[in-house]
């Protein structure tokens, strides 16, 4: 289905009052064409028209004509820096945002987020590093495998070395095979 046919059955359903539903078409509008800044300020008035600021400051957050309360109750809901990135559902680089604007916001977005997490975030896949998997993580979990696999070496050793000695004794009790 088309952009523009989504955008009319959005007016239709915002004029028999399907907010929900309008809010739904818009959204994977928003999540095929992430960049696309109209399409997110058609989806935050929908939110703005339910009184929702955070969701309406989240839309327009790459916009210029943003309303300060609307950004700051954003802010304010998402208030992690990689949780914001992720809550705006940009998936390029920042250069192919539409505006300088909004190249300037998902840089400065990007780069308190990686002040946070203290390492190079990316908007590709925007996450905090997993410390449990630091080198030190990654040693310790190679040497705890190794060491249990040696157990388990040592303790199937020991099970046979115990089964031929019992083997052995019920030979020589039974006076070996007849």
């Amino acid at each position: 289905m088309s952009i523009e046919s989504t955008l009319a059955r959005v007016e239709a359903d915002l004029a028999a009052g399907r907010r929900p539903l309008a809010r739904q078409r818009l959204r994977g509008l928003v999540g095929t064409y992430p960049e696309r800044l109209d399409l997110r300020g058609r989806l935050a008035e929908t939110y703005r028209a339910d009184g929702d600021a955070a969701q309406a400051g989240r839309w327009t957050y790459l916009a210029e004509d943003r309303a300060a309360a609307e950004v700051a109750a954003f802010e304010r809901a998402y208030a992690d820096p990689i949780r914001r990135m992720r809550a705006l559902g940009w998936r390029a680089e920042e250069s192919e945002a539409a505006t300088e604007f909004a190249r300037t916001v998902l840089r400065e977005l990007r780069e308190e987020a990686e002040r946070a997490v203290g390492a190079p975030v990316s908007w590709l896949d925007p996450r905090a590093p997993d410390p449990r998997r630091s080198w030190v993580a990654e040693a310790f979990g190679t040497f705890f495998v190794a060491a249990l696999l040696v157990l388990l070496a040592l303790g199937f050793f020991d099970l046979l070395l115990r089964g031929i000695r019992l083997l052995g004794q019920v030979v020589r009790l039974t006076g070996g095979a007849r």
